[in-house]
């Protein structure tokens, strides 16, 4: 044979079951998202992610359905992977050969697709050559996996050890993560997945200052101290499973993390915050994709355990729709809210405005709407943005005085790959500005937050922020990556709130007058973050990375301070994605 029976030739004898069968999803940080969104811009189309609005992705759709099944090539005795030369589409996506490492990645490390084809053949290619005692490792990704009839599991230790040093700070700074992940499918109709993993750190000053603010980690949970003074230890369980209504319709019900957009951050709702119980219901079909998501969350962490924390709700749609096979435009709408006696029911219907509902509950729910929009142009550009309204008055608006009620949010975005014809250089900037006391309420229950923290981006609000983002894979282990972030905030002082921490009500004493609030009013803060990251993948998912940032703070209305931290970390990290501290 001139070539191996190709993987996605396999994807087609499977396609029947492909279309129906259950899925699990790729981890929020995963290293595929950079393959996929590279692929999407490549080949100008927005299907062919099925709406990359909406994270994370199934794993059923990380081989777009555009790209002809038949093409796609294997090579003997080589780690490489190819669309064959006669594929109209191969021409188009221009795969670079660290495409093509990537590409071969996302086949080992979605091989449930793979051994259900009949007879369980697996092309030689994704098979380790020398698998240990026969059991452990027979493929490159997967320390064990399991692909009978009716039956899929794949197991994986998580480590994630890094040792950092911060200037001006005499503590040593670490992170210490163990842990295992799990996921399978059965009889494809139910998938499931879940990440246990049991975590001490010790972050850099100006996180410990967050940590002691906000009474918890950023993207975790209840916490303990560890080695203080600064050091934290908390558990980390997640999971969740999933399956098909119908043909048209994916249902998944656990305790994990969702995120709505295409820029780094979201203005809708992000990964930012700890993980959540949640139940999503998906519907895909013709040109649209529509998400129902119902959250139960934290009203506040009280400190010292063993107390019932208060619940409150969330309940959020958003509704993706292929304009063209290049521009999407989704339209976006939450609701928070907190009852002492029951969950509001009227919030499950899937379908009517939540904001006819609220107002007929007595308008007293915090309900934001929003307007997003992508468009890839020219295989090169991705352009994205997102618009949410808390509440505004037109008049107002015209009035230009400042008014509080003026509540909104605005993103702008751009990404570039493969930037002045170099391969494999990818740049992104990002504008994102959020007026005071967006986000927030009159009662300190229905503000947009969970287990206090931000449910969307993690300055909260009243600032406005510039990113720039350049990522450059040279070599198909190594990548490369730079962060430069600059931002505004107008800070509270004190109990007198000038709307950047939306955990305030927004209503006196609080909030002092009707007028007068304009994006960075109040204690004026400026920040610049810098970061440069070099990773080497050392084997299948086992990464090797060195890491700096360097972070300053100025206020420029009294009183005057100033705080500059510089911080190198060396470090090692297995089947998980990295810990980020850029605000």
């Amino acid at each position: 044979m001139q070539f191996k029976k190709t993987i996605l030739r396999l994807f087609l004898i499977l396609f029947p079951a492909f279309s129906f069968s259950q899925t699990t999803y790729l981890p929020l940080g995963d290293k595929q998202y950079i393959l996929l969104e590279r692929m999407e811009i490549k080949a100008k189309t927005d299907s062919v992610l099925n709406f990359s609005k909406i994270k994370p992705f199934s794993r059923k759709s990380i081989f777009p359905r555009e790209i002809d099944l038949y093409n796609l090539v294997t090579h003997p005795g080589s780690d490489d992977v190819t669309l064959a030369k006669d594929s109209a589409l191969a021409q188009r996506l221009s795969l670079s050969k660290v495409d093509r490492y990537n590409l071969r990645s996302a086949v080992l490390n979605n091989q449930e697709w793979i051994g259900n084809a009949p007879g369980g053949v697996r092309p030689p290619e994704f098979s380790s050559k020398k698998p240990i005692w026969k059991v452990f490792y027979r493929t490159p990704a997967n320390l064990y996996e399991v692909h009978v009839r009716d039956f899929d599991l794949i197991l994986n230790p998580v480590i994630q050890f890094v040792i950092s040093k911060e200037n001006n700070n005499d503590q040593d700074l670490f992170l210490n993560t163990r842990g295992v992940t799990v996921r399978g499918r059965i009889a494809n109709k139910i998938g499931f997945a879940a990440l246990i993993t049991d975590n001490q750190e010790r972050d850099p000053a100006y996180v410990q200052q967050w940590i002691t603010d906000r009474r918890a980690v950023p993207g975790a949970g209840l916490y303990k101290a560890f080695k203080a003074p600064g050091g934290v230890d908390y558990f980390d369980a997640r999971g969740y499973f999933t399956f098909n209504v119908t043909k048209y319709i994916d249902v998944a019900f656990g305790y994990d993390k969702n995120a709505i957009g295409n820029g780094y951050r979201s203005l809708f709702l992000s990964d930012f915050p700890a993980n959540n119980l949640f139940l999503k219901l998906n519907t895909r079909i013709w040109k649209l994709n529509y998400q129902n998501l119902f959250m139960e969350l934290q009203s506040a962490n009280i400190p010292g355990g063993d107390k019932l924390i208060p619940k409150k709700y969330a309940a959020m749609h958003h509704l993706d729709i292929g304009v063209t096979k290049w521009l999407n435009v989704g339209l976006f709408e939450g609701i928070i809210f907190g009852r002492k006696d029951h969950f509001e029911f009227s919030y499950l219907n899937p379908v009517i405005f939540y904001r006819s509902i609220e107002l007929q509950n007595g308008s007293f729910d915090n309900s934001v709407i929003g307007l997003d929009a992508k468009a890839n142009v020219a295989h090169r550009f991705q352009f994205y943005g997102q618009l949410l309204l808390d509440e505004f008055k037109l008049s107002e608006i015209k009035a230009g005085n400042g008014w509080w009620g003026n509540k909104y949010a605005v993103q702008l975005g751009a990404k570039y790959i493969d930037a002045f014809t170099i391969k494999n250089l990818d740049l992104q900037l990002e504008y994102n500005v959020v007026r005071p006391f967006t986000y927030s309420h009159s009662d300190s229950v229905a503000n947009y937050t969970h287990y206090n923290q931000p449910l969307a981006h993690p300055l909260m609000a009243n600032f406005s922020e510039f990113i720039g983002i350049a990522r450059y894979q040279p070599a198909p282990k190594w990548l490369v990556k730079g962060e430069i972030m600059v931002y505004k905030q107008g800070r509270d002082s004190g109990s007198q709130s000038y709307g950047s921490n939306i955990f305030l009500i927004n209503q006196p004493p609080y909030r002092i007058g009707d007028y007068g609030y304009y994006v960075g009013t109040g204690w004026q803060t400026n920040v610049v973050y810098s970061s440069l990251l070099i990773s080497y993948e050392l084997k299948e998912n086992l990464f090797l990375e060195l890491f700096g940032a360097h972070r300053t703070q100025d206020t420029k209305t009294a009183p005057i301070t100033s705080a500059s931290s510089t911080t190198f970390s060396l470090g090692v990290r297995w089947n998980i994605g990295r810990r980020e501290f850029d605000f």
